[in-house]
């Protein structure tokens, strides 16, 4: 989790400045993109609340919890009383590398009523982590809401969100905001090579374009010979496809089903390459590549959505992106 306190320096530093205080605030929502490390501090700064609390001679100034304390390994076992994190679960319990729920559920947030009627077992604290809030039902949402308005004694609420517009206002008012931004080319880069030290500079490359600050993102194209695709998304928008060669070999390439993954890494990029594009432009050309940007999200919704042809979704695609080209 080191990653997580790579950029965004501010935010992690009010953060601290408060836990100094020793008036810490019962509830912080962690606001920003998604795969920017906001859940991965949260999961940070909650073991470091509850050492504080529980040992507080076994440790340095920082965020670090040495793996010899209690806390650490209790946390790394899954088993700290006084750790709670909401999250999506596994559509099935038997299958949890499978697909997960589409929202955390109201029972999920009223199976912390019996924790809270009681106090935090190894110190004065306890620490609740909702990662993404953006995922409670709204009823879950509601019951929250009783939690914060009337926070239980000695428990910190981290709530994470990547559309904190989204949230009830009156969630949002009960809570001190920690903002997280995207981050830059050279800390995602540095990102990227901890977690995939062995992709090429050309591939760390064609990543970090992707990311748009989001190391997160970026590692969903991990292995899937990105920069690849980029080159012929380049070469769609700078020379077009007057003979339909490009185009039809990326169907081929991209319309099996043991190219899945980079199919939809393909769909998912293009919108944005076509809007990075768009910035560079003006006048007729920019749009062109707007109208372009909007056809290519709507196809990139509608293929994932409702599982359309992947070879004739990419001739499609590779149309849209070839439209780019200066005539």
């Amino acid at each position: 989790m080191a990653d997580a306190l790579i950029g965004n320096n501010q935010a992690r530093d009010a953060l601290a400045a408060a836990m100094a205080s020793g008036a810490l605030h019962h509830a912080w929502l962690i606001a920003g993109p998604e795969g920017v490390g906001k859940g991965a501090f949260a999961r940070i700064a909650a073991a470091r609340m509850l050492a504080e609390a529980a040992e507080p001679d076994r440790l340095l100034p920082g965020w670090d919890v040495p793996e010899s304390t209690r806390t650490a390994s209790l946390i790394a076992a899954g088993s700290h009383p006084d750790l709670k994190i909401l999250a999506r679960l596994p559509k099935d319990a038997d299958k949890p590398d499978e697909a997960l729920a589409r929202s955390i559920s109201i029972a999920q947030v009223r199976s912390l009523q019996p924790l809270f009627a009681t106090k935090p077992s190894l110190s004065p604290r306890r620490v609740v982590i909702i990662d993404a809030i953006d995922d409670l039902e709204r009823g879950g949402a509601n019951a929250l809401l009783k939690n914060l308005e009337e926070p239980p004694a000695g428990t910190i609420f981290l709530l994470v969100s990547h559309a904190p517009g989204r949230l009830l206002p009156t969630i949002r008012s009960r809570c001190r905001l920690l903002r997280f931004e995207p981050l830059s080319d050279a800390e995602t880069t540095t990102v990227l090579r901890r977690q995939i030290s062995e992709a090429s500079e050309i591939e760390i490359a064609a990543l970090v374009e992707a990311a748009e600050g989001s190391p997160g993102r970026a590692l969903r194209f991990a292995g899937l010979d990105l920069s690849a695709l980029e080159a012929d998304m380049a070469l769609l928008a700078e020379r077009g496809d007057p003979d339909n060669s490009v185009r039809t070999r990326l169907g081929r390439q991209l319309g099996s089903k043991a190219a899945q993954p980079r199919y939809e890494a393909f769909l998912e990029r293009s919108p944005s390459f076509i809007a990075a594009r768009a910035k560079r432009l003006e006048g007729e050309a920019m749009r062109t590549a707007l109208d372009a940007y909007v056809a290519a999200r709507e196809l990139a919704g509608a293929a994932l959505g409702l599982s359309l042809d992947a070879t004739a979704t990419v001739f499609e695609m590779s149309g849209i992106l070839a439209r780019l080209a200066r005539r």
